[in-house]
């Protein structure tokens, strides 16, 4: 199925998507044109390639991402440090369910790519099964672990025949993601299938 995606501040760079890859990148009044069936999902803000968050195990392995049923006990903030070792090391089988609630916050994030050595097979399969991509590394981290790392890093252009992988800001343009930062997103998009998308 044919899904064409358009956000009003980049109608220049819509993306027609085919299932799990991208089928076409141009304007938005070209492709729906070319392709009147196609459903249309229409969103604020720009629409980019999405973020490589390099902090992929600080994220997901060395900090407890607590369930909404533990807010009263341990808030509803990511928990890092010696506290998330601890709970860790009290109950190794939070780790998984941490890890599948880390990657739904990178995603929330317009995250499509992490990167990093994933050690725990848990974390490894949250990871996998969210579809994240994982790719290389920085050779040097810009500051300290964020859903939102200062500074962002955007995935290269989209292309036809790419996995359809791509997020959705609702900022003005760039500059303006840059300044406000990963927490515009608005929708997220992995292999053709919408992931996240903001209430």
């Amino acid at each position: 199925m044919l899904t064409l995606h358009v956000a009003e501040r980049s109608p220049g760079t819509a993306v027609l998507a085919d299932g799990a890859s991208i089928a076409a990148v141009g304007p938005y009044e070209e492709l729906a044109a070319a392709h009147p069936a196609a459903r249309v999902r229409r969103w604020p803000g720009i629409l980019t390639p999405g973020l490589l968050n390099p902090y992929g195990p600080e994220l997901l392995e060395a900090t407890y991402h607590p369930d909404s049923r533990e807010a009263d006990r341990l808030g509803t903030a990511p928990i890092g440090g010696e506290r998330a070792r601890a709970l860790f090391r009290a109950d190794p089988s939070r780790l998984g369910a941490s890890a599948r609630r880390g990657v739904q916050r990178l995603l929330a994030h317009g995250t499509v790519a992490v990167a990093g050595e994933l050690r725990a097979r848990p974390v490894v399969d949250a990871v996998r099964r969210a579809g994240l991509a994982v790719g290389h590394r920085p050779p040097a981290l810009p500051g300290p672990p964020s859903l939102s790392p200062t500074p962002l890093i955007l995935l290269p252009p989209l292309a036809p025949g790419a996995p359809a992988r791509f997020a959705i800001f609702d900022v003005t343009d760039r500059g303006a993601l840059v300044t406000r930062g990963a927490g515009t997103c608005v929708a997220t998009v992995i292999n053709g299938k919408l992931v996240y998308r903001a209430r």
